[in-house]
Order: structure tokens, then sequence, then C-alpha cells
């Protein structure tokens, strides 16, 4: 079977790997870097199980090959946090139980970090555009949406907290 050389960092780690030119990102995350975190659902794009960050923009890993991420900076579900500390997003989500089986998890703290990124005081209606691409068959998304509002504020705090260090 042929192969292709690629070299990325994934959650800050450099990697090189021979892969097939036809493996999913997704597998190639879950299986070659042993990283089960990121989920795979309906392996067509649509509900949002696989979501990562790539170059800090969120992306389906189910519907891009391996090779396709060569070069580029990944972060999953596993990399947002430092040591044994969460980030914020994940805290908020647990402190607002925006999760009850964790399946769409990883999906939707990666859409929700692309927003809050871009964006730390997101409407509801913003937050709702944000996660529209992923399916959570158990919350009803209210919690989500909560979880996502009580992050924006905690990076909010830590931003004007950062700020005023840096004055």
């Amino acid at each position: 079977m042929n192969t292709t050389a690629i070299e990325l960092e994934v959650n800050g780690r450099k990697h090189s790997a021979n892969v097939p030119p036809r493996k999913l990102l997704s597998d190639f995350i879950r299986q070659d870097l042993a990283l089960p975190g990121t989920h795979v659902g309906c392996e067509h794009g649509v509900c949002g199980a696989c979501t990562i960050l790539m170059d800090g923009k969120a992306v389906r890993a189910c519907l891009m090959f391996a090779v396709q991420a060569d070069g580029a900076s990944l972060t999953t579900v596993e990399g947002l946090s430092k040591a044994e500390e969460l980030h914020p997003i994940q805290h908020a989500f647990w402190e607002e139980h925006g999760l009850q089986c964790g399946f769409c998890t990883p999906g939707m703290l990666a859409a929700a970090h692309e927003l809050l990124s871009e964006n730390t005081d997101p409407t509801d209606e913003e937050i709702r555009e944000a996660i529209s691409g992923n399916l959570c068959r158990c919350t009803g998304y209210e919690y989500i949406i909560d979880a996502i509002r009580t992050a924006a504020k905690k990076l909010r705090v830590t931003q004007a907290s950062d700020a005023s260090q840096n004055a």
C-alpha cells in the first residue's frame, strides 16, 4: 500500500507519520495518535462529534484525509486543558451541566473554542449559530448555551485580569 509522509503538530507536539493517502484524519487521530477524544458519529460531517481545531478553526476530522493536515497545527479535546487544569470552556460545561452522555462534547467544545477565540461576548443567537453544526441528542442545547455563555464570562474576566497585570 502506498503511503505519504506527513508532519503536523497535535496538541503542541510534533508528529511525523507515513499514512495511506485515503486515511481519514479522524482515524489517524484516534488510531495512530491514540487520542480517543475525537469521536466519530455519522462519518458524513453531519453530527459534528469529530470536530477539532485546525490552525484555530473548527473542522470535521471525518471529512478530511490525514494528508490534508500536513503542516497544520491541530487541537483535539485532549489539548484544550493545560496539565491538570481544565480549560475555562471545559470547566463551564462541567459547571453548567452542558453534557450528559458526552458523545457530542468534544465537538461542541471545539466549536465553542473557535467562537470564543473570535468573540468573547457572543449573543445567544451567535452561540446557537456557532454550534449549529453539532448535534446533541441528550441536553436540548440550553445547558450547552448556558455553558458557553459562562465560559465567555470566564474568558472576559481572565482577559481583563491579564490586561490589568500588563498595564
